[in-house]
Parts: C-alpha cells; sequence; structure tokens
C-alpha cells in the first residue's frame, strides 16, 4: 500500500510503498476514507527520537472494514466487511481496570496508533482494535468521519474540569481543540462561552460552533474584554494554544476559585507563579484523549445532528499531497483541519 512515512526531524514525510498491514486476533482493517492532521503530529516530529524512522503516522481516521480478524466483534455482534467505522487510536488489553472502566487509553500495555506502535492513518490501510470501533451515522461520510477524534478529546476536556451547568467560560486560542470544547461548553450548558484567539477566521469558526463572543487579543485586553461580556471575570478557562506562558497570563485574569483546563498539551517546559494560584486559591486540571464512552457520545450526537464536523474541515488533500500539506502546517495559515483522503 502506499503510505506517508517519517523521515527524521527537519525532514518531510514520504509517501511510499509498505507492506500491507493484517489484521489480528480482535482487530479489523480500514480502508482510510479520511484522516486528519492533528497539531501534536507536527509536534512530535520536530521532538528528536518522539517517532521511529518509518512509522506511517496519523491517529484522527475513519474508513470502511475490508478485513476482519478471528473474534473481531463490535457492540452489536461480528464486524463485517463493508462497515463504515472509525476507530480509537490504540490496541488496549481490554481486560484491565481501565479498559473496563473505559479508559482504554490509560491502558498500561496500549499500543499507540500512529507513533510507531501501529501504522496510523495516512496511509491507504490502517488497523483498528474490534472494541474501540465505532459504526458511522448515515449522515456522517466516511471521510469526515475524521472528526471524531478531535471532538471528542474537546468533550473530554469539558468533562474532566466539572463544567458547571450556567457557567460562564473563557476559552484561549480557536485550533481543532478549542473549537471542540467550545462545541460541547455549549452543548453542556455553558451560559457565555468566550472565545479568544488572534486569526479572525478561527474566531469567525468558533462563533459557528456555539462561542456567545469572539476576543481579538491583539485589540483588546482579555480580562476586561471578558468581564465586559459576562460582567464577572471568569471561573473556568481552557488553554488550547500549547504554547508556554498562556497559562500563566490565564492566571492572572482568573477569579478566585477558578479552574484551568490545559487542553493544549504544551510540549515544552512551561512556568507560572504559585503565589498566583495560591493566593487566588485556583486549580490546574489536564486531560488526555479521550474515553470510550466520549467517543460513542461523540459519534451519537453526529447522528443526531446535535453537532456538525463540516465548519471545521478547511481543506482535503490526497496522500501524495500530504508531505506538502502537513509541512505548511507549521506555519500560520487560515486551515483549521485538513483532512488526507487516501
Amino acid at each position: 500500500m502506499r503510505a506517508a512515512c517519517f523521515q527524521e526531524s527537519g525532514q518531510p514525510l514520504e509517501v511510499r510503498d509498505v507492506p500491507d498491514p493484517e489484521p489480528g486476533a480482535g482487530e479489523v482493517l480500514l480502508a482510510v476514507k479520511g484522516c486528519g492532521i492533528c497539531g501534536s503530529d507536527l509536534h512530535v516530529t520536530e521532538l528528536g527520537g518522539a517517532v521511529p524512522a518509518g512509522a506511517v503516522m496519523g491517529h484522527e481516521f475513519a474508513g470502511e472494514i475490508v478485513a476482519v480478524g478471528k473474534d473481531a466483534r463490535g457492540p452489536d455482534g461480528p464486524w463485517k466487511v463493508g462497515d463504515r467505522v472509525c476507530t480509537m487510536p490504540g490496541i488496549s488489553c481490554g481486560t484491565c481496570v481501565r479498559c473496563v472502566s473505559g479508559d482504554v487509553m490509560g491502558c498500561a500495555n496500549l499500543r499507540m496508533t500512529g507513533f510507531g506502535d501501529v501504522g496510523g492513518g495516512y496511509a491507504e490501510y490502517a488497523i483498528g482494535a474490534a472494541p474501540l470501533t465505532f459504526r458511522l451515522p448515515e449522515n456522517v461520510a466516511s471521510a469526515d468521519g475524521a472528526a471524531v477524534e478531535p471532538l471528542a478529546v474537546g468533550l473530554h476536556a469539558v468533562e474532566k474540569v466539572g463544567l458547571e451547568l450556567g457557567e460562564d467560560v473563557l476559552i484561549v486560542g480557536a485550533g481543532p481543540v478549542g473549537l471542540a470544547c467550545a462545541i460541547w461548553a455549549k452543548v453542556l450548558g455553558a451560559r457565555e462561552v468566550v472565545v479568544s484567539d488572534y486569526a479572525a477566521h478561527r474566531r469567525d469558526l468558533a462563533v459557528t460552533y456555539g462561542a456567545t463572543a469572539a476576543i481579538d487579543p491583539a485589540s483588546e485586553e482579555l480580562g476586561p474584554a471578558f468581564e465586559r461580556i459576562t460582567g464577572r471575570a471568569p471561573s473556568l478557562a481552557f488553554e488550547c494554544v500549547g504554547r508556554p506562558d498562556v497559562v500563566s497570563a490565564i492566571s492572572m485574569i482568573m477569579a478566585r476559585g477558578g479552574r484551568i483546563m490545559s487542553a493544549g498539551m504544551c510540549m515544552a517546559p512551561d512556568n507560572f507563579m504559585p503565589l498566583v494560584f495560591g493566593t487566588k486559591e485556583l486549580s490546574m486540571h489536564f486531560a488526555s484523549y479521550y474515553t470510550h464512552q466520549n467517543y460513542q457520545l461523540t459519534v451519537d450526537m453526529l447522528a443526531a445532528e446535535r453537532i456538525d464536523p463540516i465548519p471545521m474541515i478547511t481543506d482535503r488533500v490526497a496522500l501524495e499531497a500530504l508531505p506538502d500539506a502537513f509541512e505548511a502546517l507549521r506555519k500560520p495559515s487560515t486551515e483549521c483541519k485538513v483532512i488526507v483522503e487516501p
């Protein structure tokens, strides 16, 4: 099959022929119809040794089952060739406490998809664990099923921090994760959802996805702007930028007793002032991936047309065009979520 393979830091992905994967027991093989380019993919390729040479990346994918391993069952019976599905990006043991509870991405024996353990969706075919595979609704195109993963990331972050009904929310950063947090914050009962981003097109997307206000921090101070809109300082804020010093800046404008959710997955050392957190009694929260339940709810909400992935998808590229598209995303652009369609 054709696949885009990681070479080394500083080098673009290379599309080449690699062996077709074969599903083992409890696994299914997907013909990949769509795979999202994630910001974490960009970041890990800049970290020496984080991804082995030759790895097929891509963990936001969906497609059509073309082969079924032994005992590969879904919630309503065995998976079948032709089923349209998305899958969580990993193969877990299925029997530990984490797996049984739904926290499968916390399984100690998890084999991650797209980072070297298991080949990912930047390819014509990819493996999925049968218990972690979900049937796509009829109203969701196979390629668009790639949006389930980033949407589930936002759901998990909102759930983990404990959004209270009627609470006002600040979201700093309107990339895919910030937009996903905005979607779920509004759906799950936030009163005002205020999003801050320097890029006008991302602010517009945030409003499309349920933000009640969008702030340009280049023209208005964030703290006073939030208070102008909501009448109070933020009690709940989401950091969705993934860069150092953002958490520190947010802490300075938080209300006493406020919570900050770090959803941006900053991959560099960061600094903040404990005195600020202490005097304000702030709490810091972190979220990683999602649970099985988050994935299922995301699929169910797409089926009910309560959320829409389409505005987030700003471009679609063929596999051969992926290396150039991947590198282009390292610089500021008008793109949000780019989908590779092998």
